[in-house]
């Protein structure tokens, strides 16, 4: 882990005001229901610890892009509710996030009491890192602690302005973990070292794959991007996904690769149909024999296998999105069978959040994850190498 910098376990907690930044940015329903509270449930840990302490909890979080302006389909109102289920006791929730009314919540609060403040996108000084917002986010606790792993790549009020103001301020146990897995992974791995990329673009991931094929011993490419190699190999992908800018790179990728010894995996075959709707016709063929005017929507059989096999010695193994579309019944086999690859490995493993976490989860192998990152933009942007501004703005530990 990025241990430089302080955890949770540095700071005194106790009698404080503890505003603890979470990531409470959960997928609802038309009827504003929660559909998957894991990103609730993974900062329980955190939420705990400070209970215990005898401290009062003041949670913000940003839910959905409401541009600044209130908008009650964006409310956090539906997690105050499922996080009092969660943690057993009552969750105030207040009707903003800074302003009179919250001060007087504050005010009232008594050790081990949890406030959850609304929306802070609400305003638009949080994704401004507005200076005046930031001060008077500040002003309502002693002790910072940034939890939001999802929100950690944006330098905004309540990851990065806050800073300023609190003095106390350090990692929360989600955070740490987070950091500590993915870090972990790409700076010291037990090898074999497998990479696992998938997802539509290659443009989307270059940062990744340059950053990565330094440092692993196997590279796996599936889902759409595959394509766009496959295509630079001169071969007909009919109407497939391809990045036409990006042909050279993929080359360069490959070739660069295998000149260090690390072992490429691409679609040996694929699921191909004859148009991307639902229902279609279609077909499983060797990646030779793309129809002209056909779509490769999927890895099949023997790339399942190929990839598996791959995977039979690997000690890490990092996996960032889908094999294809799996959003579609048809196109989700190829996704799902090498989340069960993954899962059966028996290799630290690690999958990077958004839609692949979504794969595990359908997949039913969750439980059988080594650590399934909550954040997408963020695991991305920590595995090309990039500081986060979130953890950047948090103080060192003393030497």
């Amino acid at each position: 882990m990025n241990l430089r910098k302080k955890t949770i376990d540095d700071v005194p907690l106790r009698g404080k005001r503890v505003i603890i930044r979470a990531d409470f940015n959960v997928p609802l329903d038309e009827s504003l229901q929660i559909t998957d509270d894991t990103r609730i449930r993974s900062t329980l840990p955190t939420i705990n610890r400070v209970v215990d302490e005898g401290a009062k909890v003041i949670l913000c979080s940003h839910l959905g892009r409401p541009k600044g302006t209130f908008d009650p389909k964006y409310s956090l109102a539906p997690v105050a509710k499922r996080l009092g289920r969660l943690l057993g006791k009552e969750v105030v929730f207040a009707p903003d996030c800074i302003g009179p009314a919250v001060d007087k919540l504050v005010a009232k609060m008594q050790p081990g009491d949890v406030l959850l403040l609304e929306n802070l996108r609400f305003h638009p000084g949080e994704e401004k890192n507005d200076e005046t917002f930031s001060k008077a986010l500040a002003s309502l606790g002693d002790v910072f602690i940034n939890d939001a792993f999802g929100a950690a790549h944006r330098a905004h009020a309540s990851t990065v302005g806050i800073t300023k103001f609190i003095k106390d301020a350090a990692a929360g146990a989600l955070l740490k973990k987070e950091i500590e897995y993915l870090e972990g992974a790409v700076e010291n791995p037990v090898r074999p070292f497998v990479a696992i990329l998938g997802g539509a673009k290659v443009s989307g991931k270059i940062g990744v794959i340059e950053n990565l094929g330094k440092r692993v011993d196997k590279v796996i490419i599936g889902g759409g991007m595959a394509f766009t190699f496959l295509k630079a190999k001169g071969l007909e992908i009919g109407n497939s996904l391809v990045e036409k800018d990006m042909l050279d790179f993929a080359r360069g990728v490959e070739d660069h690769a295998l000149s260090r010894g690390v072992k490429f995996y691409l679609p040996v075959d694929c699921v191909v149909a004859a148009s991307r709707e639902p229902g279609a016709e279609t077909k499983i063929l060797p990646v030779q024999e793309i129809p002209k005017g056909w779509y490769g929507l999927d890895i099949g059989p023997a790339s399942v296998k190929l990839f598996s096999e791959a995977l039979q010695d690997a000690k890490t193994i990092l996996w960032n999105g889908p094999m294809g579309m799996f959003e579609v019944d048809a196109f989700a086999r190829g996704t799902l069978s090498i989340a069960h690859s993954i899962a059966n490995a028996y290799a630290l493993t690690i999958v990077g959040g958004g839609e692949t976490a979504l794969a595990v989860h359908r997949a039913g192998e969750s439980d059988n994850i080594s650590f399934i990152s909550t954040g997408g933009g963020a695991a991305l942007e920590l595995l090309e190498g990039k500081q986060l501004p979130g953890l950047a703005a948090l103080p060192d530990r003393a030497a």
